[in-house]
């Protein structure tokens, strides 16, 4: 066999392993928009609004209880106890309700946690109001120091009349590296 009759075969193999690698790099980028779309479709991690808002004097459904559950749990390497003090509760649609949830930082170092919340059904986290919640902002804890965090929220009165029951979970990050890094950010740019 020539030497131009090896080097074609190689040229296409590198071609379609380079084309490969691509592939896989669009791929890797459009896999968080098709996660939200199939977790829009299917209500897998409903993702709850972030940001505050007002309650208004309602009218409260006292004929109906939806009943909510509260799960907490911390990533691998964060080492907060992170504990909801009420695990269930059973509210009317429409009224106001506070639940606390507890942090102790037994680690030697400050550290600064965020908490994602998810709610299952993913259909139930648009019903889900938060006016006041740890979530919205970082939470710094000193070493040793420990925390009780409110949440107060309503649940929609449009809730559905099937949806009984969901979950609020709450995964707490530790974001102490990004909070230095915005911080000093803000510092520098003052």
């Amino acid at each position: 066999m020539s030497q131009a009759q090896s080097t074609n075969p190689n040229n296409r193999l590198v071609i379609k392993l380079v084309g490969i690698v691509c592939g896989m790099f669009v791929f890797g980028f459009a896999m968080v928009p098709l996660y939200d779309v199939f977790c829009d479709i299917t209500g897998i991690n409903g993702k709850t609004n972030e940001t505050a808002v007002v309650y208004e004097a309602t009218d409260i459904d006292r004929t109906r209880l939806v009943t909510v559950e509260f799960i907490t749990k911390t990533t691998t390497g964060m080492p907060w106890a992170f504990e909801a003090r009420t695990q269930r509760i059973e509210v009317h649609p429409g009224e106001l309700n506070t639940v606390e949830f507890y942090v102790k930082n037994p680690s030697f170092r400050d550290i600064v946690g965020q908490a994602i919340p998810s709610v299952s059904p993913g259909t139930a986290a648009i019903y889900l109001n938060k006016t006041e919640c740890f979530c919205f902002n970082n939470q710094p804890l000193l070493s040793g120091a420990e925390s009780v965090m409110p949440m107060q929220f309503y649940v929609d009165p449009q809730i559905p009349q099937d949806l009984t029951f969901f979950t609020v979970q709450y995964t707490l990050y530790d974001v102490t590296a990004a909070a230095k890094t915005v911080a000093e950010a803000q510092a520098s740019a003052e």
